[in-house]
């Protein structure tokens, strides 16, 4: 058996409850999982709010969208991205896992470092993923000054990371009290508000050559469209309608957007090592026990997390 968190109806954090539910044996090309720790994302509850429609021939729903753990068992032929799993392997899970185990597909783990804690591991491949996603469809590399709105957030601190890895010159826009977590990174911080595109050519006066939204505000919109000359190299997780308006890139789950599946799977090849290498810092803003992922998505929906926030069994 395994404990559950679901969403029993359609509304606010407190249709969240535990339910026991058989954990099945794995089949042909499964694995179970005892879960560490258990990611939470906006898209979790964004399931059960309605935003995507109140069919309740869906309810209960199981929540979740990535986890760490142990193997505890493997079906046949369970073979992962990165090889066979066995049994003891350290895996991230990519899948339901607000739970404290689940049986899924070997392709949805693969292994965790030793140097990759339990909390940051269970955290660490959503957000990054859409870093990753954001970067390739930019194409930033060696030699670009790219300008970062939400640098302190989860995905705009990683994909900020990532291109200070990548050889880019980052500018990353944050609220004061993160400038000196963003200097550490590599990251040059600016404030966001009136006067940011100023701010910005100060620092940059031979131009910026590609910006990344993670804050889905106008500013940070216009204040790209402004800087950036090409728009196919101007990308937004957020602001799906100005990208359809001014004809830069939308991706992931919005209207209009491209999802990067292949890119966002494919994105542990890159997170995973440079994360073990201490190269990738994802900040763990809080920890909740399993039993009040409740309380977890009200910390989560009030939008000032500064980081992820894990649920450990």
């Amino acid at each position: 058996m395994t404990i559950a968190i679901v969403a029993t109806a359609y509304g606010g954090p407190e249709v969240l409850a535990p339910l026991e539910i058989e954990l099945p044996d794995p089949g042909p090309g499964e694995v179970s999982v005892e879960i560490r720790a258990a990611g939470v994302n906006p898209f979790d509850y964004k399931r059960y709010s309605g935003a995507f429609g109140t069919d309740s021939s869906a309810l209960p729903i199981r929540l979740g969208s990535e986890s760490s753990g142990v193997v505890t068992a493997v079906g046949p032929d369970a073979v992962g991205p990165a090889g066979p799993v066995r049994v003891g392997d350290e895996v991230i899970v990519r899948g339901g896992a607000y739970a404290t185990a689940v049986t899924v597909r070997a392709d949805r783990v693969v292994p965790k470092p030793l140097e990759i804690g339990w909390e940051v591991a269970s955290g660490l491949l959503v957000v990054g993923g859409t870093a990753v996603h954001l970067l390739t469809a930019t194409a930033v590399g060696p030699g670009d000054t790219v300008l970062v709105h939400g640098a302190a957030g989860s995905v705009g601190s990683l994909a900020a990371q990532l291109a200070v890895a990548r050889g880019a010159r980052v500018i990353g826009t944050a609220s004061p009290a993160r400038h000196d977590r963003l200097r550490a990174y590599g990251v040059e911080p600016v404030a966001y508000g009136p006067g940011l595109a100023d701010r910005v050519r100060e620092l940059a006066p031979r131009g910026v050559s590609a910006a990344i939204d993670t804050a889905g505000t106008d500013e940070a919109v216009d204040v790209s469209l402004e800087l950036v000359a090409d728009r196919s190299r101007i990308a937004t997780i957020v602001a799906f309608g100005r990208a359809a308006e001014s004809g830069f890139q939308a991706l992931g789950g919005g209207p209009g957007a491209d999802p990067g599946t292949e890119i966002r799977n494919d994105a542990w090849r890159e997170l995973i090592p440079l994360t073990a290498a201490g190269k990738l810092d994802l900040v763990i803003s809080a920890t909740y026990p399993l039993a009040e992922a409740a309380d977890a998505h009200r910390f989560v929906i009030g939008g000032h997390a500064g980081g992820k926030v894990v649920l450990l069994p």
